[in-house]
């Protein structure tokens, strides 16, 4: 497919195969594509936490069902999550977030697994626990959640595209 195909056919996926992990190359092609998403003066402000480990993905998930008030699994069963995190000390830090979040989605799409944008990563990681996760991982306090890229093999088709809003363009000719 050629890229505006993909850009245009993509969908969010809701519903995964938990057991189905993609395979490893899949998820690094996916990865390197979010490294190369443009960010401000080029600084790479972002940086990708690959989970594939079950239990971190699950006390993860936990931690956002208790931020959104539920009890139900929000990352939808996907194996994998691909978490995005910013350096704070950059002032572009949420927007080279966003545009890696969407290299991610739109990658995933390209090679064959579904994906969904995931909210809360900056609230989970205000919270002590996040925070010492990211003391685990070693990474700085500077960082904070920008999303969750969640991703595997979705199990349901997902629904056609609804219309684009009239008014969603504006020319000035």
């Amino acid at each position: 497919m050629d890229a505006l195909e993909m850009l245009l056919t993509r969908r969010s996926v809701k519903s995964y195969w938990p057991d189905r992990m993609p395979d490893a190359e899949l998820i690094e092609k996916v990865i390197e594509a979010g490294t190369f998403a443009p960010s401000g003066r080029g600084k790479q402000s972002a940086l990708i936490v690959a989970i594939t480990q079950q239990a971190v993905r699950d006390e993860l998930s936990a931690i956002n069902a208790q931020i959104l008030g539920t009890t139900s699994d929000p990352f939808y069963g996907a194996p994998v999550a691909l978490l995005v995190l910013a350096d704070s000390t950059s002032p572009t830090h949420r927007d080279d977030g966003a545009l890696v979040m969407g290299n991610l989605l739109n990658a995933a799409h390209a090679v064959g697994l579904g994906a969904c944008w995931i909210h809360r990563a900056r609230e989970t990681f205000e919270t002590e626990r996040g925070q010492q996760l990211l003391r685990d991982w070693g990474i700085s306090d500077h960082y904070v959640g920008i999303g969750y890229c969640v991703m595997g093999y979705g199990n349901k088709t997902p629904r056609p595209a609804t219309p684009r809003k009239a008014d969603y363009v504006h020319y000035i000719r």
